[in-house]
């Protein structure tokens, strides 16, 4: 950076008397010429500023002209504007990608979240409690999660930048309220932000006793992740809309695996919530270790929401950059067990401008695409969240016909001298040996990808005794209906015509369900009103 060379001329006043170590008959020299980078002059400018307020240290005489003091003062902050915004880079883009200026239409989808949540409730969330699904999958869908925001995660190894990126999207540095960020491991905490009507802090024994949030899971995990859990609020256009989440930095090291709580199992409780996941690398952190490659296992399954980020890649020369890169895909082609391979997107995400000699063009335009895929997540959030219903619902319907074929055979089995114990460890030992899953398949709508572990039933029947369920053809009555037949039309029906609705530009209201019945407990004919 360029030196700023000041000459200051003293006739009449000094600009600094220096450090007077002698009586007051030493008189410095008239003249001072000052050679300093706008650094170096702000911290001048400090040290005047607290000398003035006497806070140096006794041994240092400083005295301070007001005639010089206010004009390099004045000279320093136009200084320091002038050298922020030429290496501060154009934001403009973000807001245009993103479509910050036009206006939100969460209002518009109000009806049909209300929609969607009360088809949950009446047609899904029955079968979930009959056959206690939560214990298998450990994921209970609540109200806040229903109508929450798109969920963004961001995830990787310590100091690749993951929170200078939250920053620089929200435009946030050189701020009170800017991320923490550093070349050490600076991020311990699970950090939410979120959209509020001022700017604040909620602690996250807070966040987990909230209701009306979608955090409020998160209590299982204890009270010592509970510490490490933070919310912060702002009023922001882009949060109005998503929810970003800043995580600890994975480092490979034994001792600082000893979190205090269960970090895995809180990233895939995230994980499984999350509608777009950035994983995070920098050049200098491509190795994967003991942390990381479990990391990516938890990541299977959710490919399609997975985007990969090499960060800080202007720190490169162009033929380093191209190793480093093929050094990224050699480190995690054996955690990504797909055909396709996943899109790398190689840029520098924090708020200065590009280093020269770099590809510029090159990050700018990827910046952008990654850009247009969160929009794109943003735009199709009621979409998605119909859609990640509609699998839930799925998966607690595969369920619900493998408890019931389970309880079949063992009551096919049991015979009079029989012994319980030992005729359902049989079954579940072995199950194929009963057709248990085979006789699944070959119901509709079933298929074999979507079948579970059958390990995870062993451990499932473990807890959850045989006899405390009853089979499916006894789960009904005549005001309620069978909870078989409310799951399937739901998923073949009820949700397909919502979904269908939403694309189709029409504002699904209440009334619209009155006339499907949607669930609704039949009117009892017999009745006088």
């Amino acid at each position: 950076m360029a030196l700023l060379k000041e000459t200051v001329s003293c006739s009449g006043c000094a600009l600094f008397r220096h450090l007077w170590f002698q009586p007051p008959p030493y008189s410095p020299v008239c003249k001072t010429t000052l050679l300093l980078a706008p650094s170096d002059l702000l911290s001048l400018v400090y040290i005047a500023r607290e000398a003035t307020r006497g806070l140096l240290a006794a041994n240092m005489k400083v005295l301070v002209s007001l005639c010089v003091f206010l004009p390099l003062l004045a000279l320093a902050t136009a200084e320091e504007e002038a050298v922020l915004e030429s290496i501060l880079r154009d934001r403009s883009h973000i807001e245009e990608t993103l479509r910050l200026a036009a206006d939100d239409k969460a209002g518009d989808f109000a009806a049909a979240l209300q929609r969607l949540r009360k088809i949950y409730h009446n047609s899904i969330r029955p079968m979930e409690q009959a056959y206690k699904y939560n214990e298998l999958r450990q994921h209970e869908i609540s109200d806040g999660e229903i109508t929450s925001k798109p969920m963004v995660l961001f995830l990787g190894p310590w100091s690749v930048g993951k929170s200078s990126m939250v920053n620089y999207l929200l435009g946030l540095q050189d701020t009170p309220y800017q991320l923490y960020t550093g070349a050490e491991p600076t991020t311990s905490e699970f950090t939410v932000i979120m959209h509020g009507e001022k700017i604040r802090t909620v602690e996250g024994i807070v966040m987990a006793a909230d209701s009306s949030r979608s955090f409020s899971p998160l209590e299982k995990f204890g009270q010592n992740f509970l510490e490490k859990l933070v919310g912060i609020e702002m009023p922001h256009k882009l949060l109005e809309r998503v929810t970003f989440v800043d995580t600890p930095g994975i480092i490979e090291n034994r001792k600082q695996q000893e979190r205090g709580y269960p970090f895995n199992d809180v990233c895939q409780w995230f994980i499984d919530r999350a509608d777009l996941i950035f994983v995070v690398f920098d050049p200098t952190k491509l190795d994967v270790g003991l942390e990381l490659e479990m990391l990516f296992r938890q990541l299977k399954g959710r490919e399609s929401q997975i985007r990969i980020i090499l960060n800080k890649a202007d720190s490169l020369a162009t033929q380093d950059l191209m190793r480093v890169y093929g050094a990224l895909f050699w480190s995690l082609a054996p955690l990504i067990n797909v055909t396709e391979p996943p899109r790398v997107y190689v840029s520098s995400f924090w708020p200065y401008d590009y280093a020269p000699d770099t590809s510029r063009e090159l990050f700018k335009r990827e910046e952008i695409s990654l850009l247009e895929d969160l929009n794109q997540v943003i735009e199709n959030r009621l979409e998605n969240k119909i859609a990640f219903i509609r699998q839930h619902g799925i998966r607690v319907r595969i369920h619900a016909l493998l408890v019931d074929r389970y309880v079949q055979t063992f009551k096919e089995k049991m015979s009079f001298f029989s012994d319980p114990e030992l005729v359902f460890k049989e079954i579940v030992d072995d199950p194929d040996k009963f057709y248990i899953f085979k006789s699944i398949l070959a119901k509709t709508n079933v298929s074999k990808f979507d079948l579970p572990n059958r390990d995870a039933y062993r451990d499932f029947f473990g807890i959850n005794p045989v006899s405390s369920f009853k089979q499916l053809s006894a789960q009904c009555s005549y005001i309620g209906g069978c909870l078989l037949e409310k799951i399937e039309r739901a998923i073949t029906q009820e949700l397909p015509t919502l979904l269908g609705s939403i694309n189709s530009g029409k504002n699904p209201t209440l009334s619209s369900c009155e006339a499907t019945g949607c669930g609704e407990k039949p009117k009892n004919r017999y009745r006088r009103n």
